[in-house]
């Protein structure tokens, strides 16, 4: 006979965690161009150049700009390429 196991369930803070979205921000540096960066949104994440534009400016600007969202594993992801590219990226709970 098997003896029984013990599950914990998920509460609602767990659950509520599992919902939260990562958003990944680029960070504004004195290295690269405006152009180079509005280069790297478009390739990496197929944005069109109006938009990386407009999230370039707020880089810029305004010092970051949140480039994508998503799971954490999604976000590590690009935060990995978006340094394979030289840009300034991190990820944080939306």
């Amino acid at each position: 006979m098997e003896s029984p196991v013990e599950v914990e369930e998920a509460t609602p803070d767990d659950l509520a965690e599992l919902d939260q979205p990562w958003v990944v921000l680029v960070w504004n540096d004195p290295i690269n161009l405006m152009s180079y960066v509005t280069f790297v949104l478009q390739k990496l994440f197929g944005y069109s150049r109006e938009h990386a534009e407009s999230l370039m400016l707020d880089v810029h600007e305004k010092g970051r700009a949140v480039v994508s969202t998503g799971t954490k594993e999604k976000a590590e992801l690009d935060v990995f390429r978006l340094h394979e590219h030289g840009l300034w990226a991190t990820m944080q709970k939306d």
